[in-house]
């Protein structure tokens, strides 16, 4: 088929490989001139993915957005969350009609509180069954290594589901399907907050019970507060899920946990904001975490702690004090 992914990052340009292993005509999409040269002239991201030496022969890279998505059967968004609304509005006219949009963005819009399917489906009068989100244990180093990984697609209409599927399955990747897209965009956005305060904790020197009573809980947090918004319970406990929440939470290689770490060593937000490789989307999605607690009536001990620390400075020890805090209830 031909494809064309939105974005050129590190994530972006990985998948765009995957896609072209498993035999697709592939179009990257930049702004920057010196990366949609790289790829079409070089077959090399050298800004964003370097470890790559050369992509693959099927992969080319143009800057106009038409000639980008002409004839393409699936059209695949690699942008910041934060900034898709505003990104993929000049494509609304553009995208192929029959063409299924899939969201590789894991975030909640922090000025509005939405999904990325509730903002992808907006911006460019998408009907449900037309847009697709994949999400999983995906660390886009490991992906572009081609280490053996696995994601889940979902897609409201399960034969657009399988599509995708067939398109990003190799020898070395492996897509799983299902239904359940409230799941797996809910599962993609709330383990980033997670990942922020495992990443400060081991940051700060504590061990693996901390790091595992960080994580248990979050996975509790996101799931109640999933499930209020209409998730399946089972794709927490998924590649989605868990899956993504272990990638996320215990590897350098997640720019998430590496945030956090930085607080953790004694970074301000700023400082660490400045030695970033990459946005941590996680800094963008606490504080809307903490208000679609408030709209559901969910608890969220472990966002609002972090939430804390991003807003006011708090110090590791104190953030855990009050992740820790409250009445006894039970598990």
């Amino acid at each position: 088929m031909n494809i064309t992914v939105l974005g050129a990052g590190a994530w972006g340009t990985a998948f765009g490989q995957v896609l072209a292993d498993a035999g697709n005509q592939v179009t990257m999409w930049a702004r920057e001139p010196e990366i949609v040269a790289g790829i079409r002239d070089d077959h090399r991201n050298a800004v964003r993915l370097p470890s790559v030496k050369r992509l693959p022969d099927a992969m080319t890279a143009s800057g106009d957005r038409a000639e980008a998505v002409k004839d393409a059967r699936i059209v695949v968004v690699a942008i910041a969350a934060q900034h898709a609304g505003e990104a993929l509005g000049p494509f609304e006219s553009l995208i192929p009609k029959d063409a299924v949009v899939v969201s590789l963005m894991k975030g909640i819009e922090r000025s509005t509180g939405r999904r990325m399917d509730e903002v992808v489906r907006e911006a460019l009068a998408l009907p449900q069954e037309r847009f697709a989100a994949i999400s999983g244990p995906n660390l886009s180093r490991e992906v572009a290594d081609r280490q053996p990984s696995a994601t889940v697609v979902a897609c409201s209409d399960i034969d657009n589901a399988r599509l995708v599927a067939r398109a990003c399955t190799t020898k070395y990747f492996k897509a799983f399907v299902t239904t359940d897209v409230i799941g797996v965009e809910m599962c993609g956005s709330l383990k980033n907050v997670v990942a922020l305060a495992v990443g400060m904790a081991r940051g700060a020197g504590y061990g693996e019970n901390t790091a595992a009573m960080i994580e248990t809980r979050g996975l509790v947090e996101l799931q109640a507060l999933g499930e209020a918004a209409g998730a399946k319970a089972k794709t927490f406990s998924g590649l989605a899920g868990v899956g993504d929440l272990i990638a996320t939470c215990g590897s350098p290689l997640s720019r998430n946990y590496t945030f956090g770490a930085n607080l953790g060593r004694g970074m301000s937000v700023d400082e660490a904001t400045r030695v970033s490789n990459g946005v941590a989307e996680g800094v963008s999605t606490t504080d809307a975490v903490v208000r679609m607690g408030r709209q559901y009536g969910v608890p969220t001990p472990l966002a609002g702690a972090m939430n804390d620390v991003l807003k006011h400075g708090l110090t590791c020890e104190q953030m855990l004090a009050e992740f820790l805090g409250g009445q006894i209830t039970e598990e």
